[in-house]
């Protein structure tokens, strides 16, 4: 197995890791500029900063197992890049939203798009482990697994 075989999960990993880079020096840079060192400080820029950066770290990680799991189950390429993208945009929407940049709506998109990543995904994982779900199912007809 080469790691060619995960490429899908390996380019939304990348995209993940620079996201929660960008999430992380917003952190960093609020906290220099109000001198917290600990905890918020009191500041409501901050603790919405720190749960944006914090609500990433506790789905995100999870979601790109699945993803793994799945491709080198082999599934089709289609479902890894749909699970992906769920994930990548969700993110994205509900860090947005819960910075101020998309309102409300923005980040219950984004929890949706999260949770629907999650739960398809450990559905499928759970359906392949089990023999109920042939990883074969994940194929769409004439469809390849390979990239």
């Amino acid at each position: 197995m080469s790691i060619a075989s995960v490429h899908w999960t390996l380019l939304f990993a990348g995209a993940c890791a620079l996201l929660q880079c960008a999430l992380t020096a917003l952190v960093i840079v609020q906290r220099v500029r109000l001198q917290v060192h600990f905890l918020d400080g009191g500041d409501p820029s901050l603790l919405r900063r720190v749960r944006a950066h914090g609500n990433f770290t506790e789905t995100a990680p999870m979601a790109l197992i699945l993803m793994l799991l799945l491709e080198l189950s082999g599934v089709a390429s289609a479902w890894v890049v749909l699970l992906g993208t769920a994930l990548l945009l969700g993110r994205l929407l509900h860090a947005g939203g819960l910075l101020g940049w998309g309102g409300h709506r923005a980040r219950l998109l984004g929890i949706g798009l999260t949770m629907a990543a999650l739960s398809l995904g450990g559905l499928g994982c759970v359906g392949i482990a089990l023999g109920s779900i042939p990883s074969s199912t994940w194929t769409p007809a004439g469809a390849s697994t390979t990239r």
